[in-house]
């Protein structure tokens, strides 16, 4: 499960226009900057970017998972995207992007960032979940998508 605190209202931004990897990435940039007192968005930007070198990060099914660890942050923070059209992210699959989490850690935190991304890869593997954030219509419904709340405990309906 994801910390209910990586992803904010307005770290989410919907029916985006972005046309290209490139500003994808220059938005998901400034949505990750909005949500930290990380550096500004150029510097988020290029360690995205610095990242997208070494291999993209554009997984299958029209998901994109950017990442990057960055100094000057003290915990994880994410940003959404949903594309008002698909973009070639250089995927696994091939297939176009539409939708895009950016995540950014804290430097030294090596074992956090890789098992968050095995989360939101988990995560985004769910076709009836991608589905429904391709239909959100509000940042609201894609927060409660991606964050639900916990379920009750069942211990305590016996009571």
């Amino acid at each position: 499960m994801l910390p209910e605190d990586l992803l904010q209202l307005d770290q989410i931004s919907l029916s985006n226009n972005a046309a290209s990897k490139k500003r994808a990435l220059e938005v998901i940039a400034e949505l990750l900057a909005a949500g930290t007192n990380a550096p500004p968005a150029e510097a988020i930007y290029e360690k995205l970017l610095d990242r997208e070198r070494l291999g993209s990060t554009g997984m299958n099914h029209g998901i994109a998972l950017p990442h990057a660890r960055i100094k000057g942050i003290h915990k994880p923070t994410g940003a959404f995207l949903q594309l008002s059209e698909g973009i070639d992210f250089d995927s696994m699959d091939g297939k176009p992007v539409d939708l895009v989490f950016g995540l950014l850690v804290p430097e030294q935190a090596t074992e956090a960032h890789l098992e968050l991304l095995a989360e939101l890869a988990k995560l985004f593997n769910k076709p009836e979940l991608c589905a429904q954030v391709r239909q959100a219509t509000n940042a609201e419904q894609v927060l409660r998508l991606l964050n639900p709340p916990p379920l009750p405990d069942a211990a305590s309906d016996h009571s």
